[in-house]
């Protein structure tokens, strides 16, 4: 409200009555008292901390005598423990924020008192590049809040000397760090951790440099696993431990034995100072079990190991740390069809081979597995003499014959022309695979490991009774099988083929088999010859047609021996 200048000249007036009406003494305690109040006035100014004393709690409120005109409110919350030790007559470092609000108090804060007082606290620390501590509270964009009595800011590049992915986890951690910025304005504070953990490194590093030499034997901290090896913190300073440094056996991936944060001792390989890289080696720390592996390990002798690796060529077998074999896959059973060594062996089983050979310098050792069991090859001809009969399961088929199994390790061949006196395309046409068969022992190779059997021995040849049973002149019922350009192959009677020359297909003349006739016709002839020796016969569809008797057939036969000389 805006009060005018003539109600300003009339309280004037009034004030004036007033001090005409006072006694000389009234006069001069009214003159001493406005004289301490302005005094007040002149020494108190707002934003500024100033010190009172309680006069009065009640109400969950501190009465505070700050010797002005009025006395300040502040609520019981702001003091510590929310109050819980103040006490009347106490002195306390408050806030001014105003010297008189619109009712005439003053308004006072012990919050903003304590606040304003660790700042400046902060700056002195700031100013001094001293370490402070401080309990992390939160997670807040781009790093963490912390709080060091005030609320300040650490960036996720300031955490560690790498970047830290998971930073709730860091939440009630307490670090030591250094302010790296402060504005009073903003009420900002930047914080860094960084800074301390790279001083240290570099501490530490001037002493590792120091104590670095090849050869020597030093401890460190496992810092970070890769494919090829892992890196290795030996104090402000990283070396690379490579995965074939690790051990003197076999290592697939360095996670099998190191995992981040493991102390290891190790050995410095090579330090090149230039550049600051350190080689190392575990498996250097530890003696080379190779070194007197050839007397461990003498050829023939019998051993225990495990199954660390299994390729399409054969398995490795560690026969101690750092010590591996190797079975080939022909030297892991006496039978020749192991498809894969994964048939026989897995991973992790123990088995038990024979040293065959050792190579000291190259470090390798050759196992083998069959040479626990006696070769069935050595007695072969006394297990399965020629002429006997055996027998066997057939494990597989070819186009030129059939395997057939005698016991482990042993195999024998039938070829497709020893299953049937019958001329067969394929020999399914007599055996299956699986089936258990009876055959008769042909031969032995036994430096080949290998032994013929027939089945059709085991019946009487045909053969021998072909001239009784198709003398010259007997009519047959035949098909052609076969047509070439000499003539055509005629199957007739028990599976037996016969020749029908060019010129015994008809009684006219004809010079192309193929125009007379055809694979699957049906024929009707007459055996003209039989030569059990090479086992050939002879028809001729001439011969039946013109019912020739033996003279003529005979004479006919002559005949097709000139064609065949002058051919």
């Amino acid at each position: 409200m805006k009060i005018s200048k003539e109600l300003l000249e009339q309280m004037e007036n009034d004030e004036k009555a007033e001090m005409e009406e006072l006694t000389p003494d009234q006069v001069a305690a009214y003159k001493e008292m406005e004289s301490y109040f302005d005094d007040s006035l002149g020494r108190f100014k707002a934003s500024q901390i100033i010190t009172g004393k309680v006069i009065a709690i009640s109400s969950g409120l501190a009465t505070i005598d700050v010797g002005f005109k009025s006395e300040g409110l502040v609520a019981l919350s702001e003091f510590p423990e929310g109050g819980k030790n103040l006490q009347v007559a106490d002195e306390v470092e408050v806030y001014l924020e105003k010297v008189e609000d619109n009712h005439g108090n003053v308004v006072l804060s012990k919050e903003k008192a304590n606040k304003i007082k660790i700042w400046d606290e902060l700056v002195k620390v700031y100013d001094a590049g001293e370490i402070i501590s401080g309990a992390v509270v939160s997670k807040a964009k781009g790093g963490l809040t912390v709080d060091i009595g005030l609320r300040a800011f650490l960036p996720g590049s300031q955490i560690d000397l790498r970047p830290t992915r998971n930073l709730e986890k860091l939440i009630g951690e307490e670090f030591e760090m250094k302010i790296i910025k402060m504005n009073k304005k903003r009420g900002n504070i930047v914080l860094s951790r960084r800074i301390l953990l790279e001083e240290q490194r570099k501490q530490l590093r001037e002493g590792t440099l120091e104590q670095i030499s090849e050869g020597s034997l030093i401890e460190g901290i496992v810092k970070n696993i890769t494919e090829y090896g892992v890196f290795i913190d030996l104090g402000g300073i990283d070396g690379l431990l490579h995965i074939t440094d690790m051990s003197w056996g076999r290592v697939n991936h360095p996670s099998e034995m190191f995992s981040i944060g493991d102390k290891v001792t190790v050995m410095v390989l090579k330090y090149d100072k230039e550049k600051e890289r350190v080689s190392l080696g575990l498996k250097q720390a530890s003696p080379d079990p190779w070194v007197d592996a050839d007397s461990k390990y003498p050829a023939d002798t019998r051993i225990k190991g495990r199954v660390v690796s299994i390729t399409d060529y054969g398995v490795f077998v560690e026969l101690e740390r750092g010590i591996e074999g190797l079975i080939h896959i022909s030297e892991m059973s006496w039978s020749r069809h192991v498809k894969h060594p994964s048939k026989m062996v897995s991973i992790e089983d123990e088995v038990e081979a024979i040293i065959l050979t050792l190579d000291k310098d190259k470090k390798r050792i050759s196992l083998g597995m069959k040479q626990i069991k006696p070769n069935p090859w050595e007695h072969i001809a006394e297990t399965y003499p020629i002429g006997s009969q055996v027998e066997g399961t057939v494990r597989n088929l070819t186009d030129f014959g059939a395997f057939v199994e005698l016991e482990d390790g042993v195999d024998g061949l039938i070829h497709i022309s020893d299953l049937s006196w019958k001329k067969i395309k394929h020999p399914s046409e007599v055996v299956k695979k699986k089936d258990r068969i009876t055959s008769s022992v042909l031969s032995i190779d036994r430096d080949n490991c290998r032994i013929s059997l027939g089945i059709k021995q085991l019946q009487p040849d045909p053969w021998d009774d072909i001239a009784v049973n198709y003398p010259i002149g007997t009519e047959v019922n035949g098909k052609i099988v076969k047509v070439t350009s000499f003539g055509a192959f005629a199957e007739f009677g028990d599976g037996l083929e016969g020749l029908i020359h060019v010129s015994q297909l008809s009684s006219e003349k004809i010079s192309d088999p193929e125009s007379a006739v055809a694979v699957d016709d049906a024929i009707k002839a007459k055996v003209i010859k039989v030569d059990t020796t090479n086992k050939k016969i002879a028809l001729s569809v001439k011969a039946y047609k013109e019912n020739l008797n033996i003279p003529q057939i005979e004479k006919e036969q002559a005949k097709l021996e000139n064609i065949k000389k002058e051919e």
